[in-house]
């Protein structure tokens, strides 16, 4: 898929020039290489957990089941309508695999699994755990198998997205696998063995946007303006993400998860794991607007060859501005979205908007959406000033044989001659139409 590929019969075929290309290519091979090294550098040689860090206990081993009774614990009383905590059930579970494959044994739900609504016929994961000092061993829940749901939720996705996008659909969802082995084989194996979050964040994502980008949109120039623009970005708003945590003094150490993550692994530096997850939480929207962008000036480009530097600027612009407005919306509720439980218990604080701002979480999130945001809002301008002509990122372009203008007689003259591909004479003549701008 080259950048100068058709997009109707006669329509112009791009050029770059000379200079853009050699700087380009220059830039890419620089980027690639330090990528290449960061990931060999940085690339994690042993487990990151120590002994007597295990998350798991020696000797218990989880089996799957299904509940075949479910009762209200007899001892919970009136305790039940005092919160979540306090809930109990207790399920009769089948164990459908490992040595005691045909057992029922007892599992007691208490708070958060006991409210999930399961029911009977519902699979779940549980563990029998050994008794000390000569006890019986009990059965422990562990978690409700949601693999089917998953699963078939995934189905419908990838069959929509093949549907609908075709091709690019089907390379879109195989640089979706290759972003995921990027982000458990080598990112998270890096943080949790203690090399630089920021680092690793930088050369991850990058990693993962050659692929990504090229192998869902193709190899061609067009490509190739998206990538420097989402790398540039990236590293604008992994500046302003560490700028912020630091100025704002966060630990990031706010949720229960960093925490536990902190008693087992104490020697990660976290916040520099707060400005990771900043780049990671924009970088799929970086890669939305600047591909997106490339394509707008390209196609801009091709359907008109007579615009001047600055009125492709403008017209790029113009557009760019129409998708930053909708994707701040994207931005803020995605964050919203995902922090609603925290939005839920803040607002039931009677304090100042000022201290409530000031909390570590709501900051946190502050910062998140503002550093993505103002990245984002930057890869629109620096994008559409790479891809302008004459010295910019598309050179002179070469035209396929043009047709000759059709008589201008009549009161139809001027549309003939706008719908005629690309018409020298309809500008030479002054007819409007062919200089409205788009």
């Amino acid at each position: 898929m080259g950048a100068g590929h058709s997009h109707s019969h006669d329509a112009p075929v791009l050029g770059l020039s000379a200079t853009a290309r050699r700087v380009t290519l220059g830039l890419l091979l620089v980027v690639a290489a330090v990528t290449l090294a960061g990931l060999i550098l940085l690339w994690p040689t042993s487990h990151p957990t120590k002994d007597g860090s295990s998350l798991t206990a020696e000797g218990v081993d989880t089996v799957p089941g299904r509940i075949t009774a479910l009762t209200p614990c007899e001892d919970t009383g009136e305790s039940q309508g005092q919160g979540p905590q306090h809930a109990c059930l207790d399920a009769q579970v089948t164990v459908t695999g490992g040595p005691s494959a045909g057992r029922t044994v007892p599992v007691e739900l208490i708070g958060v699994s006991a409210m999930s609504g399961l029911k009977v016929g519902d699979a779940v994961n549980v563990a029998e755990v050994p008794g000390i000092d000569g006890q019986p061993s009990t059965w422990a829940f562990i978690n409700t198998d949601r693999t089917p749901v998953l699963l078939g939720f995934l189905i419908v996705f990838v069959a929509v997205v093949i549907a609908v996008a075709g091709r690019k659909g089907l390379f879109g969802l195989l640089g979706l696998i290759v972003s995921g082995a990027v982000l458990f084989g080598f990112m998270i194996p890096a943080l949790t063995s203690g090399h630089p979050a920021v680092a690793v964040a930088i050369i991850g994502s990058t990693a993962i946007m050659f692929v990504v980008l090229y192998l869902a949109h193709g190899v061609s120039w067009r490509t190739t303006s998206a990538f420097v623009g989402t790398w540039l970005s990236l590293l604008v708003t992994t500046g302003l993400g560490a700028l912020g945590v630091y100025l704002s003094r966060l630990s990031g150490m706010s949720s229960e998860e960093t925490l536990a993550l902190a008693g087992v692994l104490g020697n990660l530096d976290f916040p520099d794991i707060l400005t990771c997850s900043l780049v990671l939480g924009g970088l799929g929207v970086l890669n939305d607007v600047t591909i997106t962008q490339a394509s707008s000036v390209w196609e801009l480009r091709a359907a008109g060859p007579h615009l001047t530097r600055r009125e492709l600027f403008t017209s790029g612009m113009r557009i760019g501005r129409d998708h930053i407005a909708s994707t701040i919306y994207t931005i803020v509720f995605a964050y919203a979205g995902a922090s609603l439980s925290l939005l839920l218990l803040l607002s039931l604080y009677n304090q100042p908007l000022n201290l409530l701002f000031s909390t570590e979480e709501f900051t946190e999130e502050i910062i998140r959406t503002l550093g993505s945001g103002i990245g984002l809002v930057l890869s629109v301008p620096s994008d559409d000033r790479r891809r302008r002509p004459h010295g910019g990122w598309l050179g002179p372009e070469t035209r396929r044989p043009q047709q000759a203008c059709p008589p201008t007689r009549g009161v139809g003259a001027a549309d003939r001659c706008h719908r005629m591909s690309p018409c020298a004479r309809c500008a030479d003549r002054g007819i409007p139409g062919r200089t409205t701008r788009v």
